[in-house]
């Protein structure tokens, strides 16, 4: 794994995959996307998406998942809320600087989950909507599957964004 290489293809994703309008109807897009994705690829996944002031916008859980996913969700969107990054993108950030989230920022690993899987919703504007959440595979697995949703709903090609 190359952090440089990584780190740069996040920014890239979350730069490239924004909303015009985020909406009832586009999380429900989104979510339908990620879901249809995860059964075809046999993922037991959770997967919620909410907006910043709370109201959960969708929701599924797969089979394969547990109640400690729902935990994990919390914290991975809780560091998208602080940081404004995706979950991954942060916990690349710390681990290239060899530190992580409670030393480098004070924050308890019993709130915040710098793994992969919690991305970002932002318009175009850059302002951030809410938060797509996935758990329940490997994190790079999850952040994958939240930007193959993303590139679906949003025309992207998710070959040019994808992290190799």
């Amino acid at each position: 794994m190359n952090f440089t290489e990584d780190l740069a293809r996040l920014q890239k994703q979350e730069e490239a995959l924004r909303f015009e309008v985020f909406d009832f109807d586009t999380a429900w897009e989104l979510g339908n996307a990620i879901r249809d994705i995860a059964v075809q690829e046999e993922k037991g996944v959770v997967i919620d998406i909410h907006r910043l002031d709370g109201l959960q916008l969708f929701f599924t859980a797969l089979p394969g998942t547990n109640p400690d996913n729902l935990n994990w969700v919390r914290r991975k969107a809780n560091v998208v809320k602080h940081f404004q990054k995706s979950s991954y993108q942060i916990g690349q950030e710390l681990r290239s600087q060899d530190t992580d989230v409670t030393t480098a920022h004070g924050l308890s690993d019993a709130d915040y989950a710098t793994h992969g899987g919690a991305f970002p919703i932002a318009l175009k504007t850059g302002e951030l909507v809410g938060v797509v959440t996935v758990s329940g595979v490997p994190q790079r697995e999850d952040h994958a599957l939240v930007v193959k949703g993303l590139c679906r709903v949003l025309g992207q090609d998710h070959e040019a964004l994808k992290l190799d």
